[in-house]
């Protein structure tokens, strides 16, 4: 399997001034690939407005990586952007410049084509300086650990200072279990990391329980509600590292507001105190963050090692951040964060099994005793009361024991998602129960034989009871 190792550097002053400059090397090659192929798109436009035919236009320039990289070497000697400093840094920072532009192409084809997956996407752009991630890939040269687990080797770079031992890296090239494929340098949180990319031989971990399924109902207030197959639930609080740094970057912001900083109207340059204003809100920032990540890897690395099957819901998180009661919360809780960890640790860790319940799937109205389906259900409503069966439980601890069950109706399907509606077998199901919950109303289109539609009392549309599914799904 490939896996990543990555590890906090601490360059000194030149060596982070030749980190910059190979992250800079790479935005500037990235815009000169965009520039060099929208100029033929743009010349082409111009040349159809004159009325010229279509075999005499300007050819199309090609965005594959090969020939990006045949036209930049052409360029570079010549261009007055690049001849006084492209020979101060490697190759690898143009080709990880081009190499994007050449997938950004791509997608931006296969998007326009149909070809791809999500949301249509719009032709590549030019990057910032001021906004551009600095990130550098490395895949010829000189890529090494070093001996002592202190430093590692970079083309051009030379031999830089880790921050922590690479033993773990360093421990599986030694046995000749790891071979390093490539490496990237990037500036995240306010810190220089490198990524390495090994080709790594690894056993597969068994789990502490193979045979024991687990529900996952992802929350605001309690991160985490775990419901297995043996009827055993256990509830993760949710930490919300941001809401208590609030306080702290409160501070942090006012003081920034407080100081002289940059005006780009007037090109007015930010004093020294606001910069060490800035840099120490980005702390807190950054802390944040840190502690988020290491919240939910310590998390999922613990569902992913205990159970057999994980099931867990198909969130619309982008539609839920939309909410501006709830967005500051969802954003802190990270739902996508905790499924997409699942996702690669229960695949290549341990060889387990990911079900994923469709997103119209009730889980929190329908009864995980009798398999009855609420039409309606509040989010205010934190107590799910059965009217079929009389059962009283938490709303969460409803939806997680669902949730789990939902596990043996995947292995009958034979799908990967559970309660697929086009696979599962067809229930008795109200109306609304299995969509976004509304108060029917009457339609105001004209009906035949009533003038302004208006209806009869006996005609009126009535909210649909609670019923019983024809076979309710239980945990075995």
């Amino acid at each position: 399997m490939v896996q990543a190792f990555r590890f906090a550097l601490d360059p000194n002053a030149s060596q982070e001034h030749a980190l910059r400059s190979h992250c800079g090397a790479a935005r500037a090659a990235y815009n000169w690939a965009v520039g060099w192929v929208t100029a033929s798109w743009w010349q082409r436009r111009a040349e159809e407005t004159y009325g010229i035919a279509e075999e005499s236009l300007t050819q199309w320039r090609p965005w594959s990586l090969p020939a990006l990289r045949k036209a930049f070497n052409q360029a570079k000697t010549t261009d007055p952007r690049f001849v006084a400093w492209w020979e101060d840094n490697s190759k690898e920072a143009y080709n990880t410049g081009l190499a994007g532009a050449s997938a950004a192409f791509d997608n931006y084809a296969k998007s326009k084509n149909g070809k791809r997956k999500g949301r249509k996407m719009g032709a590549p752009r030019f990057k910032s300086k001021r906004k551009a991630r600095l990130a550098c890939r490395f895949t010829t040269g000189t890529i090494r650990v070093g001996a002592d687990g202190r430093h590692v080797t970079l083309p051009r770079l030379g031999t830089l200072r880790v921050h922590e031992p690479t033993s773990k890296l360093l421990d599986r090239v030694k046995a000749g279990t790891a071979r390093i494929l490539s490496a990237t340098v990037r500036l995240e949180r306010g810190r220089w990391f490198v990524s390495f990319q090994a080709e790594v031989r690894r056993r597969l971990e068994r789990v502490a329980r193979p045979g024991v399924a687990v529900g996952i109902d992802l929350g605001v207030k309690t991160l985490a509600v775990m419901a297995d197959s043996t009827g055993e639930i256990r509830a993760v609080a949710n930490p919300g590292h941001y809401d208590a740094a609030r306080r702290k970057l409160r501070r942090a912001s006012r003081v920034v507001s407080r100081r002289q900083g940059p005006d780009r109207r007037t090109g007015r340059q930010p004093s020294r105190r606001w910069e060490k204003a800035n840099a120490a809100r980005n702390n807190v920032h950054h802390r944040v963050a840190n502690l988020r990540e290491n919240a939910l890897h310590k998390l999922t690395t613990a569902v992913a090692a205990e159970y057999g099957t994980v099931v867990v819901e198909d969130l619309n998180v982008a539609g839920m951040v939309r909410s501006r009661r709830l967005a500051r919360r969802i954003a802190d809780a990270g739902f996508g964060e905790i499924r997409r960890q699942l996702d690669y640790k229960t695949r290549q860790r341990h060889a387990t099994r990911l079900v994923t319940a469709d997103r119209w799937y009730p889980s929190s109205k329908t009864c995980s005793g009798c398999g009855a389906v609420k039409a309606k259900l509040p989010l205010h409503i934190r107590t799910y009361a059965c009217d079929a069966c009389g059962l009283v439980i938490d709303r969460d601890d409803n939806a997680a024991l669902n949730l789990a069950a939902l596990a043996a109706a995947a292995c009958t399907t034979g799908t990967g998602v559970a309660g697929d509606q086009d696979t599962a077998p067809v229930v008795s199901k109200p109306r609304g129960a299995d969509q976004k919950t509304r108060t029917t109303r009457p339609r105001r289109k004209a009906c035949a034989g009533r003038a302004g539609g208006t209806t009869l009392p006996h005609q009126r549309q009535e909210e649909a009871r609670d019923r019983t599914q024809a076979e309710p799904l239980r945990l075995r």
